[in-house]
């Protein structure tokens, strides 16, 4: 799997000026994988409301290495949970609707128990059918079935979540798993899923928040197109980029095209959540608090423990680094200028490419 290698310094001014609780220190580790979620959600909103930002992006990988799964498909589980939890929190009424169904679950729930109770045993479906409660009791039902949610309720005519996924087979599959303008959708109504490529035929006028789903390299033009058009409206409040993968050897290279991309678009994106797993630990950071690495220890509460925090994203050497200073396998680096030293900027330069 590649690795995720993130330009942060161009934030840091932002960042160091800012008021906001949490700046210079550690991020701590989610809980589970909705925990991520939320928290990646909420920093995304932070970042809109204190940050002055209209740019992210959000990296999540605990894949380790394993490449038995694509970046897609192990970003669609925290991917669910972190659309849900942004749109509750950037999207005009949304949260309200949520809130609504709820109540009527409840409400529904608590009116079906008292009616049975006043009914009592019933003997047969016929006496059911004959009492007078029945299609009440079938309202209510279908109520708790479909968690609240009413059938109207499936379209929504307010200010759009769009989800741009990097092909439109992706996004049809998605559109079927997470059972999209139905009563059981896993993500709420204001979510419109479309794709990257093709002809851009759908109406983004009402649209508010891009979600950028893994993108890839070979996107990259049709990405930066439908960006750059969107937020002219003037009406985007957030633009997300969860994954990207958009400076590729293979299609951008390393060399101009690559710099270009990443000068036009990734530097300027500012890094609101990261994850990522590691053999020994894991390296996280929650806007606007640090990165920090985390290694697995038995011994500390949660099963880990802080070994460093730093402003900026390691890079990959660096990371490996810090367990091994960490762990008695190396000395720290000395102050001062050096070949190596020099020739480590270098190398830790390339790899940011």
């Amino acid at each position: 799997t590649p690795s995720i290698q993130i330009n942060s310094h161009r934030h840091q001014t932002l960042l160091k000026s800012s008021q906001l609780p949490g700046i210079g220190q550690p991020t701590e580790l989610p809980d589970s994988l909705e925990d991520a979620a939320q928290q990646a959600a909420k920093c995304c909103d932070d970042l809109v409301k204190f940050g002055d930002r209209t740019r992210c992006r959000v990296d999540f990988d605990t894949s380790v290495g394993d490449e038995t799964y694509t970046t897609l498909k192990s970003s669609l589980t925290f991917g669910v949970e972190f659309i849900k939890s942004l749109s509750y929190a950037l999207i005009p009424g949304a949260q309200q609707l949520k809130q609504d169904q709820m109540m009527r679950d409840i409400q529904a729930k608590a009116e079906l128990t008292q009616l049975e109770e006043e009914i009592g045993p019933i003997e047969s479906e016929e006496e059911l059918r004959n009492n007078p409660n029945f299609e009440r009791i079938n309202q209510l039902q279908q109520i708790v079935m479909n968690s609240g949610v009413m059938e109207e309720e499936t379209k929504w005519n307010g200010p759009i979540f769009r989800v741009y996924f990097p092909d439109e087979g992706s996004a049809a599959l998605a559109r079927r798993d997470w059972k999209i303008n139905t009563a059981e959708a896993l993500v709420p109504p204001c979510v419109s899923l479309s794709s990257v490529g093709g002809v851009q035929a759908h109406d983004t006028s009402r649209d508010v928040v891009n979600l950028f789903f893994c993108p890839k390299a070979s996107e990259a033009e049709f990405v930066e197109d439908i960006l750059y058009k969107t937020e002219a409206s003037g009406n985007i409040v957030l633009s997300v980029f969860l994954n990207p993968n958009l400076v590729d050897m293979g299609v951008t290279g390393f060399g101009m095209a690559g710099r270009m991309l990443r000068e036009r678009l990734l530097d300027d994106l500012a890094v609101s959540y990261y994850l990522r797993t590691l053999q020994w630990g894991a390296l996280t950071r929650a806007w606007p608090s640090d990165f920090s690495v985390w290694q697995e220890d038995e011994n500390s509460d949660g099963g880990y423990r802080l070994i460093k925090s730093l402003d900026n994203l390691p890079s990959n050497p660096e990371v490996e680094d810090i367990y091994d200073i960490e762990n008695g396998l190396m000395n720290a680096p000395k102050d001062g200028p050096g070949f190596l030293n020099a020739l480590g900027d270098f190398v830790n330069g390339m790899t940011r490419l």
